[in-house]
């Protein structure tokens, strides 16, 4: 039996409360996670999980075990940076998530050219617009935009990006162009329920903060989407600036009322504050910074 394996099954069993989400996060096998949490007990001569069929729990000796547990993984993980510094490369696998279409059209890339870079990096980009726990899901540098709750994670700025309203031109030929927030009562409206859930839009011209109930003729929950169907003249969406910078640029799509945008939000890289900066992590961050300038 390999203690250390053993150790990190039963870490990220407690952690994802679960065999089979410990598994994914592991990338092995739910019955291999199964089997090396059984290993440790038997080795240990004392149960650590209490296990239904619907719910996994920490016993006594598991919630103390798992404390040493962690201090002992991370010693090894530490040492283990020590040596990848020593070498002067980084190497493993790095874990990315990034917001959906953020991701698709920037991450992308800028993971691609950070393989290239360091070619004894495998890498895995987790793209979904939720904020994931890093810590439980195994994730190394998130990409996140907007303000953020307090979760102790480091946080570093690389960005910013506008929230925007825009049509088609034809659109706004046809059906005028609105010059305040109360003039969209008079159009069809596409909501993209990721950024604006529920029914009602916030604008801000100074000081001054204005909500407007509005009644979607389309309503999506992909960004993607919302736009596609602006393009086609099917009314007026919210969007985030880089995600229709070459819409706009081609003369597609059209911002309207610009005086009423609220602040920018901000985008930033996160990693847990619970480890060490790796060089693989550490990569990865002074690539996004040296070389993209995501200030839409």
């Amino acid at each position: 039996m390999d203690r250390f394996d053993s150790m990190a099954a039963f870490v990220a069993v407690a952690d994802a409360r679960g065999f089979a989400q410990a598994a994914r996060r592991l990338d092995i096998s739910t019955s291999s996670v199964t089997r090396l949490v059984s290993q440790l007990e038997t080795h240990l001569g004392v149960r650590l999980l209490n296990r239904t069929t619907r719910a996994v729990s920490l016993t006594d000796a598991g919630a103390r075990f798992l404390e040493r547990a962690r201090r002992i993984l991370g010693d090894l993980e530490e040492a283990e940076r020590s040596a990848e510094d020593e070498r002067g490369e980084p190497v493993g696998r790095l874990v990315v998530s990034a917001p959906l279409m953020f991701g698709r059209l920037h991450v992308a890339p800028l993971l691609s050219a950070y393989m290239q870079r360091y070619p004894r990096v495998s890498a895995e980009l987790l793209l979904n617009d939720r904020f994931a726990n890093l810590t439980e899901e195994g994730i190394d540098v998130a990409v996140r935009i907007g303000t953020l709750p307090d979760s102790g994670d480091v946080v570093r700025k690389v960005g910013a990006t506008r929230r925007v309203l825009v049509a088609a031109p034809g659109y706004l030929d046809m059906n005028g162009e609105p010059t305040t927030p109360d003039d969209l009562e008079r159009h069809r409206i596409i909501a993209f329920s990721a950024l604006a859930p529920g029914r009602t839009w916030r604008f801000q011209r100074g000081d001054q903060h204005l909500e407007v109930d509005v009644k979607p003729s389309f309503t999506t929950n992909n960004g993607d989407a919302a736009i596609t169907h602006a393009l086609t003249g099917g009314g007026v969406t919210l969007a985030l600036s880089y995600q229709v910078a070459d819409h706009i640029k081609e003369g597609a799509l059209k911002t309207v009322l610009g005086a009423f945008e609220p602040a920018p939000y901000p985008i930033q890289l996160v990693y847990p504050s619970s480890r060490l900066l790796s060089l693989k992590v550490r990569a990865f961050v002074d690539l996004a910074v040296n070389t993209k300038r995501w200030w839409y």
